[in-house]
């Protein structure tokens, strides 16, 4: 099984993720994780799962990432199965009662991801996921990672 994770990261947190969904995909798929600037289009090519996470900026995934999946043709990942992630601030951290409201409304970075992974054809493995940092830098919350590796295997 040959595996693409793509990242965006600002902070070092969703690459850490994206590095540890690589690493836990193990040894029976051949997995890489690359930073969304690094990606050249062939690369896509031949994937058995792709998966996809950002850090959520104004409630979305960043502008190179949507860029990304926008710039994917019609049904380009028809047959691939798809996957996707983001890194937030858990909700119980948010001290604004308007910032609550507001994610609420407007969501986080992962399931735009989803939809447009959907929209160009992928077949869905698992529901969008959110991993969280302690504050907009990070770090990570703990035992973060580990979660991560755990819903990457169900991947496979």
């Amino acid at each position: 099984m040959k595996a693409l994770i793509v990242y965006d990261s600002f902070f070092g947190n969703t690459e850490k993720i994206a590095l540890g969904i690589s690493k836990a995909l193990g040894p029976k798929v051949k997995a890489k994780a690359l930073k969304v600037g690094n990606v050249k289009m062939e690369q896509l090519i031949g994937l058995d799962l792709l998966i996809v996470g950002s850090p959520t900026r104004a409630f979305r995934p960043t502008k190179a990432i949507t860029d990304l999946l926008k710039s994917l043709p019609s049904n380009g990942l028809k047959g691939v199965k798809v996957a996707a992630f983001d890194t937030r601030i858990s909700p119980d951290k948010i001290k604004s009662r308007l910032l609550t409201r507001l994610v609420k409304w407007l969501g986080y970075a992962a399931e735009p991801i989803d939809s447009r992974l959907r929209k160009k054809g992928g077949s869905p493995v698992l529901p969008p996921e959110g991993f969280f940092v302690d504050d907009s830098k990070g770090p990570l919350t703990k035992g973060e990672l580990e979660r991560a590796a755990g819903w990457a295997r169900q991947c496979i």
